[in-house]
């Protein structure tokens, strides 16, 4: 057994531990009633990131802090709330103890909202030489990696090398990848000229490789279609159907036999949910954790799962629910509420039933995409619909109105202003980059 971790004793309460604080685990910690719970919040950072637009701290347009907001600063007001930055290692189910890298932690009920990370569907080592965008960390490197790409191209010695610095490939037609490729083809036609005149932006490419028969494949077919015209209107080249097979760089197999030359890959074409260690081999069905319809964990008793990381199997859902902040949400606030409910002496529990709002992607200034029911629309209208919903979706209200300045102020200057290349004093990684990019 494992140290016991320095938590308050919870008294005459009963204890709910949440794994994880991205938009399940903060949306059902807020909504416990704390009259009857004593909340214990674990999450590996110390902070709630708005996953949705990493890509824009990628390329520059949005600050890091703008866009995440700290766990304890968002609980400060919330009785019996104890935050923990941690990992959680695993669970012991008869015992009711979850083992933390800070120690043990027993627990009345456990709700598993660990999200999901970037897949690399089997090739692991596309970890270790692409980007990924999953969090706050990540998406700071990646923007490195493109402003150090400008940087370096600019003392390239052969046009073969710049065109190598200058092409970018986006991997995964998502929501994420076709939102960065729209991204970069902005920057490229009305920022990089200025910030580098003396690069000839002609040789700038942004290839979009997508494995699915078209992009946006959760959305319709209209907005899909609306999507690919838009991005080849910009110049991005759209490779369909096809897929990475492996990097070296600077050399993109795709799997038509196809080559790219790059320096820069990121990669964001899919993720695999997070596990936990402890859990039945029953409790897990294609990666994810099985639930019932009330996120209850197949095979145990008093341990749940919300989120990304959960699969609900129903007659409405015979694949499961997409895995989108949505989902989340409202897995997170049924779930609340029935233990609420439980706490207040009710028997009656309410079923999950997903209402789907809608969805909505950006294509870069002044397009975007949507399905909302069953209307399907895209252009400026759709474009002023998607800032205005995740503007509000951001937490805190400082963040709200640091985010509507940026864009307004990107808006009226066609310019981003936080094209800030930091390097580490001693990170291995530009070290060892400088040493491949001699080679």
């Amino acid at each position: 057994m494992e140290a016991i971790a320095n938590i308050p004793d919870c008294k005459s309460k009963k204890r709910i531990v949440i794994i994880g604080g991205g938009f399940a685990g903060l949306e059902i910690a807020r909504k416990v009633d704390s009259a009857y719970y004593q909340v214990v919040l674990i999450d590996k950072v110390s902070y709630y990131q708005f996953q949705p637009l990493l890509y824009q701290v990628a390329t520059g347009g949005l600050e890091p802090s703008s866009i995440s907001y700290p766990h304890r600063k968002t609980f400060q007001k919330k009785k019996d709330f104890h935050f923990r930055t941690c990992l959680a290692k695993q669970v012991l189910p008869d015992e009711k103890i979850l083992e933390t890298s800070i120690g043990s932690i027993t627990y009345d009920y456990l709700i598993i909202a660990t999200g999901c990370d970037t897949n690399y569907f089997g090739n692991d080592s596309l970890k270790d030489s692409t980007y990924a965008m999953k969090s706050i960390s990540e998406s700071l490197l990646a923007r490195n990696r493109i402003l150090f790409s400008f940087e370096k191209a600019l003392s390239a010695r052969t046009d073969e090398k710049v065109r190598e610095l200058l092409t970018f490939v986006i991997v995964g037609g998502g929501a994420t990848g076709v939102e960065l490729s729209g991204a970069l083809a902005d920057m490229k036609k009305t920022i990089l000229p200025k910030d580098y005149p003396e690069l000839d932006f002609n040789k700038m490419e942004i290839h979009l490789v997508d494995a699915s028969p078209r992009l946006l494949f959760a959305m319709s077919e209209e907005a899909s279609a609306k999507a690919e015209e838009t991005l080849r209107k910009r110049g991005v080249i759209i490779h369909q159907n096809i897929s990475v097979k492996d990097y070296n760089k600077p050399y993109v197999e795709l799997s038509n036999g196809e080559t790219l030359r790059t320096h820069n890959v990121f990669w964001v074409g899919g993720v695999k949910p997070n596990s936990l260690l402890g859990l039945k081999e029953e409790s897990y069905n294609r990666g994810r954790i099985l639930v019932d319809q009330y996120n209850a964990v197949i095979g145990h008793d008093s341990i749940y799962s919300i989120g990304d990381t959960c699969l609900l199997i129903s007659n409405h859902s015979p694949k499961g629910h997409p895995q989108v902040a949505q989902v989340a949400m409202q897995m997170a606030t049924n779930l609340a509420n029935n233990l609420n409910q439980e706490a207040k002496g009710y028997t009656k529990k309410e079923k999950f039933e997903y209402k789907d709002k809608g969805s909505l992607a950006t294509i870069g200034r002044n397009a975007a995409v949507a399905d909302i029911w069953k209307l399907h629309f895209g252009g400026t209208v759709a474009w002023w619909l998607w800032l205005w919903v995740h503007i509000l979706s951001i937490v805190g209200i400082k963040n709200k109105v640091s985010v509507f300045i940026d864009w307004v102020w990107s808006y009226i200057t066609y310019d981003v202003s936080l094209r800030l290349f930091i390097r580490p004093k001693n990170d291995r990684m530009y070290e060892e980059i400088d040493e491949r990019e001699k080679r």
